[in-house]
């Protein structure tokens, strides 16, 4: 019964750090894509890209406010 756990513990420790890899790809790549097009679409004049995506995601926070309020009316 050992080797069969041993077996299946080096198949999960594969199957994981392929996943990982994967993720860790696909997140990086999402990101390059992000801040190109923040960088390119969205940045004002004089602002770096966390700058602007803090100030995009200040504004959709206070949008959001403005919107629950006119719910709550």
């Amino acid at each position: 019964m050992s080797k069969i756990v041993d077996a299946n513990k080096k198949i999960e420790n594969t199957v994981l750090n392929g996943y990982q890899k994967i993720e860790d790809t696909v997140v990086g790549s999402y990101k390059k894509v992000e801040d190109k097009f923040v960088d390119t679409f969205l940045k004002k004049d004089g602002e770096t890209i966390e700058e602007a995506k803090a100030r995009l995601q200040k504004e959709q926070e206070e949008l959001r406010e403005k919107q629950e309020e006119k719910l709550n009316k």
